[in-house]
């Protein structure tokens, strides 16, 4: 099995809804001949149904990681139609062009903090729910350089998250921070960071 690469450095904190066992919010993190994909999921709801949800969509993207974009968001939205759904955003990161390539469906809101300070959003993302109704995706690739971190918050986090990020910070100590700073406190919440290290 491939190892995750060392290139990009990974970090993720997460808290569950009160009162519930199970969280809905899910990180994958998938590496792959030159490179990894890291997706992060948002069952609907919380507790039980959307972990199970959530779950069920991470299983497909560990299993088929390397499909075309489009391709494996209708593999999630088949094997989700008897759940309760999901939205999420998915990033490719090719290590030897030195890019990513980001798409998602629904409000897993994503962006690059650029090694200079510079902030730019995310991916256009369509309205939708994976396992009722997805539309075609659209795709956009970006240049990464060393030191650039890219951000993906759940719902269950304020918009503005990136708003108080440090790049002198890991990204285990950045996921914490979104988290601890900008966590709502009335849903379950995830916060991703993956920073290019090359």
């Amino acid at each position: 099995m491939t190892e995750w690469p060392p290139e990009l450095e990974r970090g993720c904190a997460e808290s569950a809804h009160e009162g519930e066992e199970r969280s809905g919010d899910k990180a994958v993190f998938v590496p792959f001949e030159d490179g990894a994909l890291v997706a992060v999921i948002d069952g609907l709801g919380h507790g039980d149904a959307a972990a199970d949800a959530a779950e069920t969509a991470a299983r497909v993207l560990y299993e088929h990681a390397e499909e075309r974009p489009q391709a494996l968001l209708e593999r999630c939205h088949a094997a989700l139609r008897k759940t309760r759904g999901a939205v999420m955003t998915l990033a490719w990161f090719d290590l030897r062009a030195r890019t990513m390539t980001w798409t998602g469906v629904g409000n897993v809101e994503a962006r690059i903090v650029r090694a200079d300070g510079a902030r730019q959003d995310g991916p256009v993302v369509l309205g939708g729910v994976v396992g009722y109704q997805i539309p075609q995706v659209k795709m956009a690739t970006v240049e990464l350089r060393p030191g650039d971190a890219v951000m993906f918050a759940t719902d269950g986090i304020d918009a503005d998250f990136t708003a108080t990020s440090a790049l002198a910070l890991g990204a285990q100590e950045q996921a914490e921070r979104i988290l601890e700073r900008h966590g709502k406190g009335t849903d379950d919440a995830l916060a991703v960071v993956v920073r290019f290290a090359a």
